[in-house]
């Protein structure tokens, strides 16, 4: 083959690209259907809600949020009220600021100083109050508190016993279920009797997992999500004089992931099941035909992601693995949609890798699901390769647009994104299976990965990184210390290095979960010797490959302090680690500036020792990166 017909890399995307800005995003409308809001960036690239007159082009900005950007906004059931969340870089302690979109004055609803605000639910029959989650009285517990969005009185509603860690209201907006922690690790299904005493309806084991979901118009049921008497979460309708359930949505594999009530009736419209790719089922047979015009409007998974009151007027959000977002609004009477706008129009022009559902058998059976995603233009083969771990651990990589995954591609690698056993939505054995697990059989998941990535002739085994956030940061620190010859590098992003001083720090409203840490995790007070046994922190002199971590100041649930005292011990025992510390951010990075910097850092790193491309580090004005 002459080189000119030799198989080349897609030119190098920008990382502003990437891990810039949206250009728009998260649209919602107003209750009325007269408006939509959305965030973008201001003049100064901060995140901020803007507005606009649906049908007309009068867009304004409605915020003025100074440096970190707003991520979570939702519209009250008043038209002309909408809220967003802040905290303050990076702690978890947010705010709701309520925003009038005429006068444009943004009052802060929860000015507590360290103290976190959880929204527990908004009732459009109620439109001026609010039920919000403080832990005001006690930073272990959060109440329930009632606000008055007219003048912002807030008013305590129901006391939390300090095993709550969820609330449902009904349809009179009056708190009735909740889901409490027990201390086997379980949890209890409570509701509120006649006379206001919390009773058991049921309870979940340490091995099984429920919560309440709503309650039915009438209040008569309640409908709830639960594994019991099955293997993967279902979805059931309880009648609470009978206390009989009924099965509403179910599959042997899969647990229910998404769930869609309306809003005024309260009826369980439709739920999905995430499998390879999400999967949706409709129970609602009013909204069936909507649901197949829908389909039909662009490839990719679609989501129902706002709606009016009338219920006339849908937002879609449609997802693909090569592109941008595309939001869409939907008219339910002419079965019609209309573009409104795609989140990174840039991304329509460049040419981006496919994700590939991809599964292999584990060393002892157990089938593990993961996305593939590999370099356009090259052939598929040999490649060096960066094993991607996701965070949580109990959460899960899906299918779709990942600007990670596309960086690596990009730059020459493939990526594999593995469901190691313990992420969640394959039903309770194979999440059960990473009890107790962490370092040991969920770690050889994704040895067996990289040995499947190496059999197939996808990947060089002397040219693989393994790099993650959070549990996949920890993944990071075990594959360079307890399996040190695999891995040509590693990049851990806020990622604990000791599971005994994960646990002693853990944020003080995670009390009601620490029974559930223990025991799918460790116990700390019983098992010490364990879990030591299982923190990359104690075998730092088995390292040999190059180190890189990134660590967020003010991160809340894994301390600066887990990222210094391997970073300390590296360097005494003269080991190769870069450190790069975000002064203002907490678990992850929320400002483009600090990700783009990160992310330069990252390439030049893998690069060295993988052999890939890179974009220079350049100037990057603002980031907040201590370098060591």
């Amino acid at each position: 083959m002459s080189s000119a017909q030799a198989p080349s890399l897609a030119p190098l995307i920008p990382r502003e690209i990437l891990f810039g800005n949206p250009e728009k995003t998260s649209p919602q409308l107003s209750p009325d259907g007269k408006y939509l809001a959305y965030i973008a960036p201001d003049e100064k690239n901060v995140l901020q809600v803007w507005l606009r007159t649906v049908g007309q082009e009068d867009d304004q900005i409605l915020t003025a949020d100074k440096k970190r950007g707003i991520r979570i906004f939702f519209w009250t059931y008043n038209a002309d009220q909408l809220i967003y969340m802040q905290d303050s870089d990076g702690d978890e302690n947010f705010h709701l600021h309520l925003v009038n979109i005429h006068s444009k004055i943004v009052r802060d609803l929860t000015p507590f100083q360290g103290v976190k605000a959880e929204l527990v639910e908004l009732e459009p029959k109620f439109p001026d109050q609010m039920l919000v989650a403080l832990n005001l009285n006690n930073p272990q517990k959060f109440d329930v508190y009632r606000i008055n969005l007219k003048n912002g009185a807030v008013e305590f509603d129901t006391d939390n016993p300090g095993n709550i860690i969820s609330w449902t209201s009904d349809a009179d907006f009056q708190v009735r279920a909740a889901t409490a922690s027990t201390p086997d690790g379980g949890y209890d299904l409570l509701q509120k009797s006649s006379n206001k005493q919390w009773e058991i309806l049921r309870h979940w084991g340490p091995e099984e997992e429920g919560n309440s979901v709503s309650f039915s118009a009438d209040g008569k049921t309640l409908y709830i999500q639960g594994n019991h008497d099955a293997n993967a979460k279902r979805l059931l309708s309880v009648h609470l004089d009978t206390r009989q359930e009924t099965v509403i949505a179910e599959d042997q594999q899969y647990d229910v992931v998404g769930i869609i009530i309306q809003p005024l009736t309260r009826v369980i419209q439709a739920v999905s099941f995430y499998k390879d790719k999400q999967e949706w089922q409709v129970i609602d047979q009013s909204i069936a035909a909507d649901f197949e015009e829908i389909a039909k409007v662009r490839p990719g998974e679609f989501s129902i992601i706002s709606r009016d009151l009338e219920d006339k007027t849908w937002l879609v959000a449609y997802r693909t693995d090569n592109g941008p977002v595309y939001y869409y609004a939907y008219n339910r009477e002419s079965k019609t949609s209309t573009f409104l706008f795609s989140n990174q129009p840039k991304l329509e022009t460049l040419q981006l890798a496919s994700m590939q559902p991809i599964s292999y058998e584990a060393r002892d059976g157990l089938t593990i699901h993961s996305y593939l995603t590999t370099p356009v233009g090259i052939p598929t083969q040999n490649l060096p390769t960066v094993l991607l771990v996701h965070g949580g651990p109990w959460a899960r990589d899906v299918w779709g647009f990942s600007p990670t995954a596309q960086w690596l591609a990009n730059r020459g690698y493939a990526v594999l994104q593995v469901n190691f056993r313990g992420s969640t939505g394959y039903g309770k054995a194979f999440l059960n299976a990473g009890n107790r697990e962490w370092g040991g059989t969920m770690h050889n998941d994704l040895i067996d990965s990289v040995n499947w990535l190496v059999e197939q002739g996808i990947s060089d085994p002397q040219k693989i990184a393994i790099m993650g956030g959070s549990y996949g940061g920890y993944a990071t620190l075990v594959g360079l210390t307890f399996t040190p010859e695999i891995f040509a590098a590693g990049v851990d992003i806020v990622g604990p290095s000791s599971l005994i001083t994960l646990i002693e720090t853990i944020p003080p409203y995670w009390e009601p979960i620490k029974a559930m840490l223990y025991h799918r995790v460790g116990n700390l007070e019983t098992e010490e010797e364990f879990l030591k046994s299982r923190s990359p922190l104690f075998f730092v002199n088995r390292i040999q490959k190059p180190l890189l971590i990134g660590q967020g100041a003010n991160d809340p649930r894994v301390k600066q302090s887990e990222s210094d005292q391997i970073v300390n011990a590296m360097q005494q025992a003269g080991l190769p680690v870069q450190y790069a510390l975000y002064t203002d951010e907490g678990h992850g990075f929320a400002r483009p500036e600090n990700r783009l910097h990160f992310f330069a850092i990252a390439e030049e790193f893998l690069a060295k020792y993988l052999d890939g491309r890179f974009e220079p580090l350049g100037d990057i004005p603002g980031h907040s990166g201590i370098v060591k």
